[in-house]
């Protein structure tokens, strides 16, 4: 086709877009704010490119085409082999090598961003091997804009500015910009699958299209490489809010040399070196290389605007099968995936992040104490479940700002809180948790609503918290007040979450169960662990809960609620060993529970609703965490972990748990296509790194192992909530009812032939209303029978409740 005459692109608005593999080999960014791009790796080539912010992603991949003009061309992602390394320590710099198959070139990249700008750069050098190729090959760079999220609705354009060529794109306010430091001598945008580079070049090897524009599609740029005889360049993607804007920082960043940015974005890097204090190398088994790495890619997940906010990963599960009606991937905000993060971050000595970090889940949270489920980074939210660790996990990592100083006499004494003080944040958080408990609506793995151990646990080392921190202000009304429905949680657990009749492994019918099942609009207050039936998602269909089981309730000693040796705990890790543990060539690993869906199908195929749920490296983590608990070493899991991560040291939210499937990229051990890498991953290993070093689990709640482990605390209430609207008690105990507002209770024992009246108290610095009822007068079988005069409006409940009493 003559150019000249079509320099508008046909086949619009393109094939319909999709995203790319989540199987990242890198992620990076400059250490310095100025910089707000992000950029993530994967098959040798960059991925996505974030931009102005880390949950906003730009591009779907931008690679190179390689020619002779005659007989071949390679797709650099496709039909090169990769290797990737780190040339300097402790920094986010990649140096990739891509290499022909038959050994006649290889194209060496440096992939970096400018350190003051949002220009991710690229330097490369092609090395022709095969003399024959020498004056033949030629590069096409090739880049699929996605910009702002969305594949559709992109515009390109081919621009000069003071003579120079470039190539732009467009869409909304976001623009950008590709050049090469030595120009182009050809380019062209076109519509993907129709009039792109990649048609042009694969139909006779040569460049003939020369579109000038392509309007509002899935669209793509393609860029002839003015090659020069030393066989080295650099490639400059800039982004903007304008198009001027955008092409004064691409011009600034080549107006450096390669080197000079280089220099400075190691140096930036390695400004936040490991403090040798926080150096952990001994503790690991590659010399501290991952935890060294897994501390960068955790700074690296941090917004630079909305700082703080640090997203799950960079990266979109199965992107290759997603298009633009999922926005989120998992470049999204989960207040549980946060904390872990920045948990993880100040195990290594970093406060800054930690504390931003929390500061934002303050400026997050709900007049309620809620939390959203997951949100983007300026705190809007993204979906709507409910989740009680989510609501409770910002007051552990308050409690450990709290505590840094003085585990941490390096820093002089001062509180890693600074001048914040998070208590209303706290307050807020711990009177919803005592309203909206015990059951969540869904458990950590966002799938079932009902009495989840691993919810239970970090909801009651949140609760054991907040009440300490109280005693400390000398609020020991309100410290008592917490206390109590702490230790009445922790005096339930085997009740609501322990079979006596599990089928799954002879000889162990007592065990925990993933989750005990119940309707989170209408809980009930006394399931049967052994008869209760649970839905699973993903199409893992219908099945007796006490036959589901996972390592959920590993947080039950991780936290410090029950004791390592505990009998039950050790029959549980009986079950879960024998059902959902899998050796894999680097260590072993778990699933998350017998039936999970939520993974790569059997035949290789991508999740899509419906799969298998493989292992995750973050139980392997969990699993170590328990064993150092028990009094053993945790290094063989830290060695797994370890040896999990992929080439480029990403760790993966699943590990292929099947044989071998050459046909489908699956190999036993290695990641699916699920998130990577995963932030949650890192922490966890980062985290089971310090607490080997240290000799007890980080996450370990002293006071709550104080008293549930060492000097068992009995539980002296039974608690009614108008969300657990319990029908029993036992004589002795104290039936305590808490509120949201004020309320006066009639009730009566006798069927209603004499009522009583008693006025609620306030507990203010909560900001509940609470009525005690002690039991110990009543005769057995007795009958409570209650209902509430509202003060505030001067009305009625309109209903009565009962609670039995029971003998002891």
């Amino acid at each position: 086709m003559n150019p000249t005459e079509n320099s508008i692109a046909f086949g619009a608005p393109g094939i319909e877009p999709r995203w790319t593999s989540s199987a990242k080999e890198g992620v990076g960014t400059a250490y310095h704010t100025s910089c707000r791009v992000w950029f993530t790796l994967s098959h040798g080539i960059v991925n996505e490119i974030y931009y102005p912010h880390v949950d906003q992603p730009n591009t779907r991949d931008f690679q190179f085409l390689i020619s002779d003009g005659e007989t071949f061309c390679h797709e650099e992602k496709r039909d090169l082999t990769h290797a990737m390394e780190y040339p300097e320590r402790d920094c986010l710099l990649y140096r990739i090598t891509n290499s022909e198959p038959g050994g006649r070139y290889r194209i060496v990249k440096d992939v970096f961003a400018d350190p003051h700008q949002s220009v991710v750069l690229v330097h490369t050098k092609v090395e022709v091997l095969d003399e024959s190729l020498r004056r033949k090959l030629r590069l096409y760079a090739l880049l699929a804009p996605h910009i702002a999220g969305f594949g559709a609705g992109n515009s390109g354009r081919c621009v000069q500015v003071g003579g120079i060529k470039l190539i732009r794109a467009q869409r909304k306010n976001v623009h950008l910009i590709m050049a090469c430091s030595t120009g182009f001598s050809r380019r062209s945008v076109g519509y993907v699958g129709f009039s792109d580079g990649w048609q042009d070049l694969m139909h006779n090897f040569k460049m003939d299209w020369q579109f000038e524009s392509a309007e509002d599609g899935n669209i793509a740029l393609t860029g002839e490489i003015n090659l020069p005889h030393t066989g080295e360049f650099t490639m400059a993607v800039a982004f903007g809010r304008s198009y001027q804007s955008t092409t004064a920082k691409l011009f600034q960043s080549l107006a450096e040399s390669f080197e000079s940015h280089r220099l400075a974005y190691v140096r930036q890097w390695q400004r936040a070196v490991v403090n040798p204090k926080f150096d952990f190398s001994a503790d690991t088994s590659d010399g501290g290389g991952m935890y060294r790495l897994s501390r960068c890619v955790l700074t690296a997940h941090e917004d630079k605007v909305f700082q703080g906010a640090i997203v799950a990963s960079m990266s979109i599960p199965w992107g290759e099968t997603k298009g633009d009606n999922d926005l989120g991937g998992y470049h999204l905000v989960w207040t549980r995936d946060l904390v872990q993060s920045a948990t993880a971050l100040l195990a290594t000595g970093q406060m800054s992040t930690p504390l931003r970090a929390l500061i934002w889940l303050a400026a997050i949270q709900r007049p309620d104490g809620s939390f959203p489920q997951n949100s983007w980074i300026d705190g809007t939210a993204y979906w709507s479940g409910l989740q009680l660790d989510q609501f409770a996990a910002p007051i552990l990592l308050a409690w450990r700002l709290h505590k840094f100083a003085t585990a941490n006499p390096y820093y002089g004494g001062q509180g890693a809180l600074g001048l914040f003080n998070p208590r209303v944040m706290i307050v807020r958080a711990a009177a919803h948790l005592i309203l909206q408990g015990p059951v969540t609506s869904q458990d950590r793995w966002e799938e079932n609503a009902g009495y989840s151990p691993s919810t239970l646990a970090t909801v009651i080392a949140a609760l054991v918290c907040a009440a300490q921190w109280a005693t400390e202000y000398n609020e020991m009304a309100t410290a008592d007040f917490v206390f109590a429905y702490a230790d009445w949680l922790a005096s339930h657990l085997e009740e609501w979450m322990v079979t006596s009749k599990g089928d799954l492994v002879e000889g162990f019918p007592r065990h925990y169960i993933r989750i005990n099942p119940t309707d989170p609009n209408a809980p009930d207050p006394h399931p049967d662990p052994n008869t209760t039936m649970i839905q699973l998602a993903n199409g893992g269909g219908l099945h007796a809960a006490r036959n589901v089981v996972g390592g959920d309730f590993l947080h039950l000693v991780r936290f410090g609620i029950r004791d390592a040796n505990d009998p039950i705990i050790r029959d549980s890790i009986e079950v879960i060993d024998r059902v959902i543990k899998h050796d894999l060539p680097q260590g072993p690993c778990w699933r998350r529970y017998n039936h999970d869906g939520y993974g790569q199908k059997a035949d290789g195929g991508a999740f899509d609703g419906t799969g298998v749920g493989r292992c995750w490296p973050i139980l392997t983590g969990e699993r170590g965490h328990y064993e150092l608990a028990a009094g053993r070493d945790p290094k063989p899991f830290i060695a797994a972990i370890e040896n999990f991560a992929n080439e480029g040291g990403m760790l993966t939210e699943q590990l292929w748990d099947g044989p071998d499937l050459p046909e489908a990229h699956m190999k036993r051990g290695c990641p699916t296509g699920a998130a990577m890498p995963l932030c949650w991953s890192h922490a966890e290993y980062i985290a089971l790194v310090r607490s080997r070093h240290d000799g007890v689990c980080i996450d370990r709640v002293e006071p709550a192992f104080q008293r549930y482990v060492l000097n068992p605390t009995q539980s002296n209430y039974e608690i009614w909530t108008l969300r657990y609207p319990s029908r029993r008690v036992s004589r002795g105990k104290i039936l305590r009812i808490i509120l949201a507002v004020q309320a006066t209770v009639v009730w009566s024992t006798d069927g209603g032939a004499r009522t009583n009246l008693l006025d609620t108290i306030h507990e203010s610095r909560l900001n509940l209303w609470f009525a005690d009822f002690p039991t110990a007068d009543w005769p057995d079988g007795s009958t409570l029978t209650f209902t509430f005069l509202w003060k505030h409006d001067q009305r009625w409940e309109g209903r009565d409740w009962q609670v039995d009493v029971l003998g002891t």
